[in-house]
């Protein structure tokens, strides 16, 4: 993991202004180094203004000493050798303050000014050391106009423009590296959330794949299994007062259970078999375990496992008949032109009816149902409505177990669809589930 520019700036390991130890010793070395080149041109200095040695030296060696604070303050450390050009002392000190005020943060106008008085100032200083020279014959075959101002421009230059330059391109460069830093920090981030952001979808799909599996499961067993148990009781009713009765509602036991055994046959065959490498339709090569068993128990519960088409709308007289055979008294009216819609529609709509007289079975058997099915001309509407149940029943015996997850699958998959769905008692102590689907 990278340090972050916060922790790069507040891990600071030297004394006072200096975040490593390393940098307190090389301008400690630098200072000490410029005190002593100004200490030793303060005894020439002191000769030429008549004062004592001991008060040139000790002033170079303060004006030295100033680099010691280059990194806080390289303002004054220029201001300083400005200011000690014309007594010729300071060069390294002019050098490395240079160096480190282009290095620094300060605005370009600021660097620019003070670099043009250090070349200004050093050019008047040369210019004025190289015409003393001249009269004094120090220069002696190099005569001629030219030579003054040429070694004028030439050393004013030579001192202040590398050290600009160098300082400009190693703070651009430090600026770079602090900026690419911060990107990677800024990208690590980014990239840490989107993991948690991953993570946390990847728990969603989970919780949805395990209630789609619930939902397929229910839808795909409970309706035939409560039948079963219905015929049963029923059987065991009339088993002796009956006998043709009981062998009757004994063969329909039968029929509903292999056809339970068959749906869940399929199921499980298509779960192997996706674990066997063969995904079925919807699931990606990439799906995760938990999204290929969900697709899985969607394409059970449609019967993609013999290539037939889920339960549709045609089905409904064969639904409804064996409801009535478990002896329940249903009520069917379609209204509006019945026509074909999309698969997904008219198996939704199938598993709502189903599923809502599975609850008249198991909450109020014996009682007269309702089934209302209306073909609108962009939705299909169901509605499923029971009388209140009679007090006593044969088939009320069957003491059927709720999961709770009937009507919670229904709206599921209703509003999976954009439909609506809502269900609830009626007033005259029944009760009504109604779903609307739109038709495309």
């Amino acid at each position: 993991m990278t340090a972050t520019g916060e922790e790069h700036v507040t891990a600071r390991g030297g004394p006072w202004w200096w975040e490593r130890r390393r940098s307190a010793a090389l301008d400690g070395g630098l200072a000490l180094l410029s005190a002593v080149e100004c200490g030793a041109e303060g005894v020439k200095f002191a000769g030429d203004a008549g004062l004592p040695v001991a008060v040139g030296v000790v002033f170079g060696l303060l004006a030295g000493s100033v680099l010691l604070v280059r990194r806080q303050w390289p303002i004054a450390v220029v201001l300083v050798a400005i200011a000690v050009a014309p007594a010729q002392m300071g060069f390294l000190m002019s050098v490395v303050g240079l160096y480190t005020l282009a290095a620094s943060e300060l605005p370009r106008r600021i660097i620019a000014s003070l670099a043009g008085m250090s070349l200004v100032g050093t050019l008047i200083v040369t210019f004025v050391r190289a015409q003393q020279g001249m009269t004094r014959g120090e220069y002696e075959g190099f005569g001629g106009d030219w030579f003054v101002p040429f070694i004028s421009v030439t050393a004013s230059l030579g001192i202040t423009a590398p050290p600009v330059l160098l300082g400009l391109y190693v703070g651009a460069r430090r600026r770079l590296m602090e900026s690419l830093r911060e990107r990677a920090d800024s990208l690590e981030r980014e990239l840490q959330l989107l993991a948690e952001r991953a993570e946390e979808r990847a728990e969603w799909a989970r919780n949805e794949e395990r209630t789609r599996i619930a939902r397929e499961m229910h839808d795909v067993v409970a309706h035939r299994v409560s039948l079963m148990v219905v015929h049963a009781a029923a059987l065991q009713a009339v088993a002796r007062k009956d006998p043709e009765k009981a062998v009757r509602n004994a063969a329909l036991v039968g029929d509903m259970g292999r056809q339970a055994l068959t749906e869940l046959r399929e199921m499980l065959g298509v779960l192997r078999s996706s674990d066997g490498g063969r995904r079925p339709e919807g699931a990606g090569a990439g799906a995760p375990p938990l999204a290929a068993v969900g697709a899985a128990a969607a394409a059970a519960a449609s019967r993609v496992a013999d290539d037939v088409e889920g339960p549709c709308l045609d089905e409904l007289d064969e639904l409804i008949g064996q409801s009535a055979a478990a002896g329940m008294v249903v009520d069917l009216s379609v209204v509006g032109e019945v026509r074909a819609y999309a698969a997904e529609v008219e198996q939704t709509a199938f598993r709502v009816v189903q599923e809502a007289l599975t609850n008249v079975h198991k909450h109020a058997a014996g009682a007269k149902t309702y089934v209302r099915l209306a073909h609108r001309a962009s939705e299909i509407a169901m509605q499923v409505e029971n009388e209140p149940p009679p007090e006593a029943s044969s088939a009320s015996s069957a003491r059927l177990p709720s999961g709770g997850n009937g009507l919670v699958g229904m709206k599921e998959r209703v509003a999976a669809l954009g439909g609506v769905f809502v269900s609830g008692p009626t007033d005259a102590g029944g009760f009504r589930v109604s779903a609307v689907i739109p038709a495309s």
